[in-house]
């Protein structure tokens, strides 16, 4: 996957994925791009105006997104922090998720905490980095950053008044047999407590997608590309829908529209209903051959154990369907 010739063409689903215009589905709304990545209070209630407006002439807001499993690389006890980066080497990526409650015309969810969790850019997770990502790739230790091998890439941010948090981040990786994607959680009803967040309910488990053409835009530039192998597109992957915002695909902006490697933002708005709680177990299904050196073993300090969903082992499940 190094030096190919990319086809920059504008797919159905590219335009869809960088275009500012206003949409509404399958509980996950999202409107203009100018209007999401305002700071300004009123420009977010712009942002919140737009997302219920498309929804009431929609009418599928109401229809929530639905749950996947949270993987096998989830780890309890993240951050409460705006960066997740720790130093981890990559294209720079703003992330700005607008928590609303799709039971009640798509208002502001303030005070959700959204958890977010994904791989560096050679495919390893933080807590499970001796996991092959799948091709050829470096020792996750020889990125030459000072990271915690605990902690990096994964936080959690409590929404403001209108229901929006901010993650800075990076562009993540991908490993076998997964597209590039990042993990979230939707949290309310616990509060920040020694830097992380307790106690409350989890009401949605779901992950985010981005776009092909400028997933392999950034996969061919430092230090991705040292990663080499098959990357598995949108419509192969096991959990990705097809279905645009409603399966999770983030509307992406470049930082500068000629030069990848400044960065991107990257917006959704999550449509929950706050009242759900939701196990982690999702409801998706299927799989495909896990990556060789999958975890295994004991977990690090504050992994989850236990059964995991669809195993009958304690520790780490294997990729799956859902990883």
């Amino acid at each position: 996957m190094t030096g190919k010739h990319i086809d920059r063409s504008i797919t159905r689903r590219r335009a869809i994925a960088v275009t500012g215009g206003t949409v509404a589905v399958g509980g996950l709304a999202f409107a203009g791009y100018q209007s999401a990545f305002a700071d300004t209070p009123k420009a977010a209630a712009t942002d919140t105006s737009a997302s219920a407006s498309a929804t009431s002439s929609s009418s599928t807001c109401m229809q929530l997104m639905t749950s996947v499993t949270e993987g096998p690389y989830y780890l309890d006890g993240a951050l409460v922090r705006k960066d997740i980066t720790e130093g981890k080497k990559g294209v720079p990526l703003t992330l700005r998720l607008t928590v609303v409650d799709a039971t009640d015309g798509c208002t502001p969810v303030p005070g959700a905490a959204v958890e977010i969790w994904h791989c560096d850019a050679w495919g390893y997770y933080s807590g499970y980095t001796t996991a092959n990502p799948g091709g050829s790739a470096p020792a996750e230790s020889e990125d030459g950053s000072t990271a915690n091998d605990k902690t990096y890439l994964r936080g959690y941010q409590i929404a403001n008044g209108n229901g929006v948090v901010k993650f800075e981040t990076i562009f993540p990786g991908w490993y076998t047999p997964r597209t590039c994607h990042i993990h979230v959680k939707v949290h309310t009803g616990g509060e920040k407590e020694d830097g992380t967040y307790e106690g409350g309910k989890v009401n949605f488990t779901g992950q985010l997608f981005f776009d092909d053409d400028i997933a392999q835009e950034v996969f061919v530039l430092e230090p991705y590309s040292r990663h080499t192998g098959t990357y598995t597109k949108l419509a192969d992957d096991m959990v990705y829908d097809d279905t645009g915002a409603t399966g999770g695909l983030l509307t992406l902006k470049a930082v500068h529209k000629k030069d990848p490697s400044k960065g991107y933002k990257g917006f959704l708005t999550l449509g929950i209903d706050p009242d759900a709680e939701n196990t982690g177990a999702g409801s998706g299904t299927g799989g495909g051959t896990p990556p060789s050196g999958a975890p295994t073993g004991a977990p690090p300090s504050g992994a989850p154990t236990g059964t995991p969903p669809g195993g009958t082992s304690s520790g780490p499940a294997s990729p799956s369907a859902s990883s």
